[in-house]
């Protein structure tokens, strides 16, 4: 079974890694979303492909998620000391990305081609691709005014109160080179349970069009996220947060929905979005429990 993987941040990431465990090389692609890349300390950051490449590589924080293991902190210390900004917490070894890329990016280099050198030097056999090559900012718009997505996530704690969304640069973003290749040679596309405005749309709106069956895993269980602001998201743009809004979201697309058990009872609803359900098990608190999941996943892509 081949499949196209669609992911940002943790959850994402988490997803993708437990796809990784059953499916080989050659049968599986990842595609991450770069809406949330952004420039600070002069340095090019892309905090999802980065978790997402730490993460299958085995060199995540395994306790937050996000970043290094084993990580050290002294350029960040003495940037505080300094004077300097110290609100996107940066570590000693996720700096050497972030510097390399840097360096690559300003020689004229390709996000996708540095991505890849990165994953051949961190073990990675499957393929990560970032959505585009073409810079595409997330700006969420808020009671406060436009803010980059970093500053709202980031900076600011998610604390104002979200109106809506804008990618600038979407217009021209193009899927980069393997992307649409690799869906068009996929027996099923897995939306992972990432935030569907900020991690999972920017995405779509680069690649327009999925023609092959499309499965997602929902990020709100029990009206609640496990990490990060999609249902306060949901709550402030007057949509209740709920598995069933996030099926909404992105009915036009699936052909299967899978829910946590806690969530069970709107089996019916998503029916009747003539989207067919699947309740398991979605947590994913320990390693095993990512296995386990894409597991189940890719055995109900098989009944579908």
């Amino acid at each position: 079974m081949k499949i196209v993987a669609l992911a940002g941040g943790v959850g994402g990431a988490k997803m993708a890694h437990g796809l990784a465990e059953h499916l080989s090389s050659k049968e599986l692609t990842i595609i991450v979303n770069t809406g949330d890349d952004f420039e600070h300390l002069g340095l090019s950051i892309s905090p999802d492909l980065d978790t997402v490449c730490y993460t299958l590589a085995g060199l995540a924080n395994f306790e937050t998620g996000w970043g290094r293991a084993n990580e050290t902190w002294n350029t960040i210390s003495n940037l505080e000391k300094l004077g300097g900004p110290n609100w996107f917490r940066l570590g000693d070894q996720d700096i050497a990305t972030h510097l390399e890329r840097t360096r690559r990016l300003k020689e004229g280099q390709p996000l996708s081609r540095i991505t890849k050198d990165f994953c051949k030097a961190w073990g990675i056999h499957h393929m990560i691709l970032p959505m585009s090559d073409t810079p595409v900012r997330t700006m969420v718009n808020t009671d406060e005014g436009e803010l980059a997505f970093q500053e709202y996530f980031v900076h600011r704690r998610c604390e104002p109160k979200v109106k809506g969304f804008r990618f600038d640069g979407i217009d021209s973003a193009r899927p980069v080179v393997g992307a649409i290749d690799a869906i068009d040679k996929a027996d099923a596309v897995v939306i992972c349970p990432s935030n569907p405005w900020v991690s999972i749309d920017p995405i779509l709106k680069v690649i327009k069009k999925i023609s092959k069956p499309v499965i997602a895993i929902s990020p709100i269980i029990g009206g609640k996220t496990v990490k990060g602001p999609a249902a306060k998201m949901y709550e402030e743009l007057g949509i209740e947060p709920s598995a069933l809004a996030v099926a909404e979201h992105y009915r036009h697309l699936l052909t299967g929905y899978v829910l946590d058990q806690v969530d069970s009872e709107l089996q019916e609803s998503v029916n009747r979005l003539h989207i067919k359900p699947f309740v398991t098990d979605t947590l994913m608190n320990h390693l095993t429990d990512r296995a386990r999941l894409a597991n189940d996943v890719l055995h109900f892509i098989g009944s579908l």
